[in-house]
């Protein structure tokens, strides 16, 4: 008996200090009104277009989204460019490859069916010139981190000036919205970093919503789909559920109770 009393104050020892790391660590995040949330969200088209623009331009030199082709980008449910559009945006890079008949690797413009270029050629590289830090994939880092859209779009927009009593190394930036607060990636945008061809004002803010919109897409590239797989299922069931209903119902009137 006593070692389950010392088990079970152990346990609940733990339990509650794992509670109160968890209290002290939740941090409140920026919101936004994400139209894809909800049983019939969907993407917004100008704000993924804008959001591979701003990952092109800011992002891209940086962070790779390996699991991307460029044919991605005018399917169906995603920023739908024309394939005109894409074929030119895929164009405008240089991919690799080879070898050829005289067994050597060359270089050529880029198809749709390419994968998105990688900013570096390994890891090493991409470490040397990060000062030791390695930029993460982006196609899945909406799912990798724990808050999601909201963590990441906050992120872009949580740097500021350490409190006092708060010393970073060089290279090392404050962030109010990172674990620990430290981050060595520095704030990547600023108002007017680049321009929207659709004239829309590239506010820091909302920069930050359109590149996370995209990066939510690459995560989930048939979320719409999916929504309406949803929604199908869910009428199927209520249809079924009434025609269950009538059917019990017509059985058991048909069936005379006891006296």
């Amino acid at each position: 008996m006593k070692k389950l009393f010392k088990l079970i104050l152990i346990l609940s020892f733990f339990s509650l200090y794992s509670a109160q790391t968890f209290a002290a660590e939740k941090v409140d995040y920026l919101k936004t009104d994400w139209s894809f949330k909800g049983l019939f969200g969907k993407f917004d088209r100008a704000s993924l277009q804008r959001g591979y623009q701003v990952y092109t331009e800011v992002c891209a030199s940086c962070h790779s989204m390996k699991y991307l082709s460029y044919r991605n980008l005018s399917e169906e449910g995603g920023p739908e460019f024309s394939e005109a559009a894409a074929k030119a945006i895929a164009a405008s890079f240089d991919v690799k490859d080879g070898p050829n008949a005289d067994g050597e690797m060359f270089t050529r413009p880029g198809k749709l069916s390419d994968k998105f270029v990688m900013p570096y050629d390994n890891v090493k590289a991409a470490q040397a010139a990060n000062g030791g830090a390695y930029p993460p994939d982006m196609s899945v880092l909406v799912k990798a981190r724990g808050g999601g859209v909201d963590y990441i779009y906050s992120l872009l927009q949580g740097y500021e000036d350490p409190p006092s009593g708060v010393t970073l190394d060089d290279g090392v930036y404050y962030n109010k919205y990172m674990y620990g607060n430290k981050i060595r990636m520095a704030a990547p945008l600023s108002d007017g970093i680049v321009e929207y061809g659709d004239g829309t004002n590239a506010s820091v803010e909302q920069m930050s919503k359109d590149v996370t919109t995209f990066l939510m897409w690459a995560a989930e590239p048939h979320l719409e789909a999916r929504h309406q797989m949803g929604f199908k299922a869910i009428v199927y069931l209520i249809i079924l559920t009434i025609l269950v209903y009538f059917s019990m119902k017509k059985i058991w009137s048909r069936v005379e109770s006891e006296v």
